[in-house]
This record gives structure tokens, sequence and C-alpha cells, in this order.
């Protein structure tokens, strides 16, 4: 598969805008897979953080009965 990378502006619009010397390259027909990469939220970056902190904390003294079924098996 071969792949062409390039900028664009979004406006609002259901429609991406192609720079003429990208759609150059383009084959006249067939299919395409279009991945869209833009800058994250600085504020999803803070909340996926703190999620994965709080997931890697260690287990609460009552969650230590699991530990125990989880040996005997």
């Amino acid at each position: 598969m071969k792949a062409i990378e390039f900028v664009t502006e979004l406006h609002g619009q259901d429609a991406l805008d192609i720079p003429r010397q990208v759609a150059a390259q383009l084959p006249d027909c067939g299919k395409a897979r279009v991945i869209l990469l833009f800058p994250e939220d600085s504020e999803d970056n803070a909340w996926r953080m703190a999620s994965y902190e709080q997931f890697m904390k260690e287990d609460a003294s009552e969650d230590s009965v699991y530990d125990k079924y989880a040996q005997t098996r």
C-alpha cells in the first residue's frame, strides 16, 4: 500500500481540501484508506493520564480476597 501524507485545514464542513500536487498523485479510481490525525485536547490527555495512574495504583486491602482465590486455582 502506498501512502501520501499532507496537511490540510478543517473548516467545519463535511469535505476535506486535498492540495493539487497531492491530487495529481492519486489514481483515477479505486479504494483508498483515509486516516485523520489531529492534535488531542490537553484536557483529554490529563484525564487519560489520571485514569491510567488510578488504574496502576495498588488494590485496596478489601480486594486482597481475590488474590487468595487466584492462587488456589
